[in-house]
């Protein structure tokens, strides 16, 4: 919103905003007091994403109104009057989690950015905001449960009486130093220049949570992050995933190098029987690639036309065609030396004739061949596939030659009409005169160039509001070198202690240095086992990983991985609970930590994220019981004896002590007498008083 308030007055990136014209339909509400309080969704959002088309509405998930719905901000008509979408938009998010959004967006939020202290939300107000009646029982239940405390970040408000009503009025004390929150911690901030980060620390102390800011902060900067609320954070995080920038990947004990790097997967031979073992990129390849697009960098760069001036898309339309098998000379290039593409899987029937110009002609054809029943429409996917080949594509339009949809392997321009080549073999008669602009035969990935998702058909017109057309410049032109380097990736591997890193890297671990990376001065290329290709790690991707040090200390990893990453603490931050009904939460877990440290050691302290959705006694019960008391049993090896000691003293109640009699028929000499330890059912009133001193 600052951006379009700058637009407005000095034009500053006017060659976003100005692609939008007069905005008409959907606006949106600005969380903070300015002079233009509703803005028009779609520039917003095209400015966010660097796109200048896509729809404002919320008909679809993508469209700009619907992503801010999503993301917890109030739309409105230009008069600033709350809009309610229809019901039969199950993508929307309503209810009691859009109600805590908005309340965190547009009156949380904005009193911290004021410093505020404390902040108070009247039911009715909130209410009248969001142009919602008669909910005032949903309102106050997510103002007042849990889920909103941990949401905001807040300890358990007060509330006034009547409650539930519509002048309920909820007050939460806020905390606006910046040490209260684990994810911005300034202390604990690695350098600008470290590629592989790890956040290590005990359970409950929001670590996962923490990589989604830091992955974030990495593909956008630290300023702009800083600028954005919670929800606006989690749809970014979102969007960079789905742009394939950010890769999340979870370690677990059976998680191998055929996962993580690549591997051999069945594939199905084309007209046989059986199968073959192909090589498969892991999450680690996949995301290398989009990241430097390795495979046109190095030696696909001789494959590239040579072009008298920059290619550009303008508004060509854009269509994947799936060939199998792929780039072999019969299919891609004419015996001729006329480079074409072929439509594989299609029947051999001649469409030259000028009356297939119609759909219904190449429909009735095709029944008179008996290729498709007589019940069949022009609908029918291989009367669909040949018009869409024949009559859709039109000659300037671009061809994305693609394998398992995933990889790009070919671009070309399509420079002539439809033509069939009666001798082709492997069903490739029909065929499009094309200049071929790059070859890629180890393929870039789709994702580089569309963040949409391909169908199995052999040829279909992608969406054009998915289509990063300057990506798709860049390949073209060969300049996509230098994009890359500019452009940060994120492979957050969660959890990352429980597999076998040595197993799962395997000769990689050497190229995660920043000296080894594609560019860098001692740069180092593997010859990977299944594939045979070389392999480097691009300089701009970074990892970010995630060590539960009740799983294994940072002493026990490999000492290869620990040399080659950036280690950052998140410790529990008992200052961000509050008291409960007479327990005070934030001395309850210093007590915890301080005798567990001194018994056990830190790497196995209780995290303060166990607590944060208390909001009664009862509450905390259920998590002491659930939660923190198996934790112990584990820490200590069930040594009952110790874990009494922890909470408390045996005089606290947590646990019953009873005396073991001797089993009839058992004549055995003990060493004293045998005790049966079990947590109790219900805490007496006193249970915490050890652990409040």
């Amino acid at each position: 919103m600052d951006a379009y308030d700058q637009f407005q007055e000095t034009g500053a990136r006017s060659d976003i905003f100005d692609a939008f014209g007069e905005p008409r339909d959907y606006w949106v509400r600005s969380t903070r007091e300015r002079r233009n309080r509703v803005y028009p969704t779609k520039p917003l959002i095209g400015f966010i994403l660097n796109k200048t088309k896509l729809n404002g509405g919320w008909g679809e998930q993508s469209d700009a109104a619907a992503r801010l719905h999503n993301s917890g901000y109030i739309i409105v008509d230009q008069n600033d009057q709350p809009i309610e979408p229809a019901e039969r938009y199950k993508h929307l998010m309503n209810g009691a989690d859009r109600i805590r959004l908005c309340a965190l967006n547009y009156f949380i939020e904005p009193a911290r950015e004021q410093a505020a202290r404390e902040v108070s939300i009247r039911a009715q107000d909130l209410a009248t905001a969001m142009g919602l009646k008669d909910v005032f029982p949903n309102i106050c239940q997510a103002l007042g449960g849990g889920k909103f405390q941990t949401l905001a970040q807040v300890p358990p408000p007060k509330s006034t009486d009547p409650n539930p009503s519509s002048s309920t009025v909820f007050t939460y004390t806020l905390n606006s130093q910046p040490e209260a929150d684990p994810v911005t911690d300034t202390k604990r901030k690695p350098s600008p220049s470290a590629l592989n980060t790890i956040l290590y620390g005990p359970p409950g102390t929001g670590k996962t949570y923490a990589t989604f800011r830091k992955a974030v902060e990495i593909c956008d900067g630290a300023e702009a992050v800083a600028a954005m609320d919670g929800p606006t954070l989690k749809a970014r995080y979102t969007e960079l995933r789905e742009a394939g920038r950010i890769g999340f990947v979870t370690f677990h004990q059976s998680y191998s190098y055929e996962e993580f790097v690549e591997g051999l997967r069945p594939e199905g031979g084309a007209g046989e029987a059986g199968f073959t073992l192909e090589p498969r990129n892991g999450a680690l390849r996949e995301i290398a690639s989009l990241a430097a697009l390795h495979d046109c960098r190095s030696s696909d760069t001789s494959l590239l036309t040579p072009h008298d001036a920059p290619f550009s898309m303008g508004e060509r339309a854009v269509f994947k065609v799936a060939i199998q098998p792929l780039m072999e000379t019969a299919n891609i290039v004419g015996n001729d030396g006329v480079e074409t593409v072929a439509l594989t899987g299609q029947a051999g029937m001649d469409l030259s004739d000028p009356r297939f110009d119609q759909s219904e002609e190449i429909l009735q054809a095709y029944k008179k061949a008996s290729l498709v029943a007589e019940t069949a429409k022009w609908s029918e996917r291989s009367v669909e596939t040949a018009n869409c080949f024949r009559n859709k594509v039109q000659i300037g339009d671009i061809v994305l030659v693609t394998k398992n949809n995933k990889l790009i392997q070919a671009i070309g321009e399509v420079t002539g009409p439809y033509s069939y080549h009666e001798e082709a073999q492997e069903g490739g008669s029909h065929r499009r005169n094309v200049r071929w602009l790059r070859m890629a035969p180890r393929g870039i990935p789709i994702k580089a160039v569309y963040d949409g998702r391909l169908d199995n058909w052999p040829i279909n017109r992608l969406a054009a509001q998915r289509i990063d057309n300057k990506a798709l410049e860049a390949l073209i032109n060969g300049n996509v070198s230098a994009a890359a380097v500019d452009t940060p990736f994120v492979l957050v591997m969660d959890e990352i202690n429980r597999a076998n890193i040595s197993k799962v890297f395997g000769e990689l671990i050497t190229l995660l240095e920043e000296d080894k990376r594609a560019g860098a001065e001692n740069e180092v290329a593997v010859r990977l086992p299944y594939s045979g290709d070389l392999f480097t790690l691009p300089a701009n991707l970074h990892f970010l990983g995630t060590m539960n040090t009740a799983d294994r200390s940072i002493a026990l990893l490999d000492t290869a991985l620990r040399r080659r990453f950036h280690f950052e603490e998140t410790p529990p931050m008992p200052t961000l609970l509050g008291n409960i009904d007479g327990i005070d939460l934030s001395l309850l877990l210093t007590r915890l930590n301080q005798r567990i440290e001194y018994l056990v050691d830190r790497d196995h302290l209780i995290g303060h994220a166990f607590f944060m959705g208390c909001q009664s006694r009862a509450d905390i019960d259920t998590v002491m019981r659930r939660k923190v008391l198996p934790l112990l049993a584990e820490y200590f090896h069930e040594d009952w004896e110790r874990i009494v000691a922890v909470l408390g003293g045996e005089a606290q109640g947590f646990i019953a002590k009873d005396t073991l009699d001797v089993p009839p028929g058992l004549d055995l000499a003990m060493d004293g007498p045998r005790y049966r330890y079990t947590v109790r059912d219900t805490f007496p009133e006193n249970a915490y008083a050890g652990l409040q001193a």
